[in-house]
């Protein structure tokens, strides 16, 4: 039987490229704008209660529908009571990091179909984890615990839990397991929320339900983990790529970076551009500038993927089409107009857009590719960016005002978008091995 969605107002569905880099530096003021009033108080406010643009999301009708239907609704008041318990800044800290791990673990489960599904919600959700996370940042910035909390403290604890409660902190590998293949895979948060607030992220959805499983490959088994991104440049220029993938990418046999990318298609990006284009983000910051990475002096305009691209591409994978994507956007060598080549950047010209476009899913593809670099693993690592399809609603629930939080057919794309992605690992550690 198909679950019961209740009518909620929403927005619409779109598309959403992009993400980069290596090692970072704090973003410098380069052509960065605010895209709304809202945007500057999130970003810039001093005030440890003022809450961001995405936790004020909560407060609408859809968020409460699927976090009440997941039986995550119950995550961020554990935590206020937790908190009520902390006598100190250490015994606070313990809770956070307590409570995010287990958040995480939790979703991975439900994804897994370990345990309870906690309610009417399709087990591969993403959805329940984006709006649990944020129920329990929202505690945390607002708490005021009688021991006295500084500003700087309160974000070490809020940046402790976006750590653990996404994964960050969760890859682990068997030591001593011979012949088992090291594979990571990164994805996203749901992004374009006040477009449509029903939106989930196909990438998230997959990295929850590959974390810590087990695939059947032509080399052997291999072993993925998984992390979850926030769609934030101020996270990406704070280093929270280059800080979460360094300590494994010299450990594993394969990583890729995964996001939402075009309708109907599947999408090897073959070449990452060094360039942000000014797509507001999740807290409706908007950034125009080259991609901030440390020593930027060395820095190059384009990384390029070392997945088995011709293998993936040449699968059967699923109901999906892939596509070998080579194009992208330069500014030719002594031009000063962006200029679109479908076969790839021509020599000395400057990044305007890569083939996975000018947003953030450009940006975790440049800066996982260029700390690959950066490394010395060019050679010797396989790693790179793949696009999943839009993840779209069924016909006759497209309309985000009279829409409902799920239907079947968009359970049954989700459902196709993760097996896929499931089949291009499978494909990408054979090819890479081959």
């Amino acid at each position: 039987m198909a679950p019961r969605c209740p009518r909620v107002r929403a927005g619409i569905l779109i598309l959403g490229l992009t993400l980069t880099a290596c090692l970072t530096v704090p973003a410098s003021a380069t052509a960065a704008t605010s895209a709304s009033p809202a945007a500057t108080s999130a970003a810039d406010t001093s005030s440890v209660a003022a809450l961001t643009v995405e936790e004020l999301r909560l407060d609408r009708a859809v968020p409460r529908e699927i976090l009440a239907a997941s039986g995550l609704d119950t995550v961020a008041p554990e935590l206020a009571r937790r908190l009520g318990t902390a006598h100190s800044y250490a015994q606070a800290r313990r809770v956070v990091v307590g409570e995010g791990s287990a958040l995480w673990r939790r979703a991975v489960d439900r994804a897994q179909g370990r345990g309870p599904a906690g309610g009417e919600l399709s087990r591969d959700d993403d959805r329940p984890l984006y709006w649990a996370r944020l129920g329990m940042s929202r505690e945390l910035r607002q708490w005021e615990p009688g021991f006295g909390l500084s500003e700087a403290q309160r974000a070490a604890l809020i940046g402790d839990l976006e750590r653990t409660s996404r994964g960050q902190t969760d890859i682990r590998y068997p030591q001593g397991a011979k012949g088992l293949k090291r594979v990571l895979v990164t994805g996203f948060d749901p992004f374009t929320l006040d477009r449509d607030v029903r939106i989930s992220n196909p990438s998230g959805a997959s990295a929850l339900a590959l974390d810590g499983t087990v695939i059947e490959t032509a080399q052997g088994p291999a072993r993925i983990e998984t992390a979850v991104f926030p769609v934030r440049w101020r996270d990406f220029a704070e280093g929270t790529v280059e800080r979460t993938l360094r300590p494994y990418l010299p450990q594993v046999d394969l990583f890729t970076t995964v996001s939402q990318g075009r309708v109907g298609r599947f999408d090897v990006e073959r070449t990452n551009g060094a360039w942000r284009g000014g797509f507001p983000d999740n807290e409706n910051v908007s950034r125009t500038e080259t991609v901030p990475v440390a020593d930027p002096a060395s820095q190059p305009q384009w990384t390029t993927t070392t997945l088995p691209y011709r293998e993936i591409v040449a699968a059967d994978t699923g109901r999906f089409p892939v596509y070998d994507n080579t194009s992208v956007t330069e500014i030719p060598a002594g031009g000063t107009a962006p200029v679109v080549r479908p076969d790839g950047p021509t020599a000395g010209s400057a990044a305007r857009a890569g083939g996975g476009g000018d947003y953030l899913s450009n940006e975790i593809a440049y800066r996982a590719t260029l700390l690959r670099d950066r490394l010395g693993l060019r050679e010797a690592l396989p790693g790179g960016h793949v696009h999943t399809p839009v993840l779209q609603f069924g016909a006759g629930n497209t309309d985000p005002a009279t829409g409902t939080v799920t239907d079947p057919e968009f359970v049954r794309n989700r459902l196709d978008i993760i097996a896929q992605v499931r089949a291009i690992v499978a494909v990408a550690v054979s090819g890479a091995a081959g």
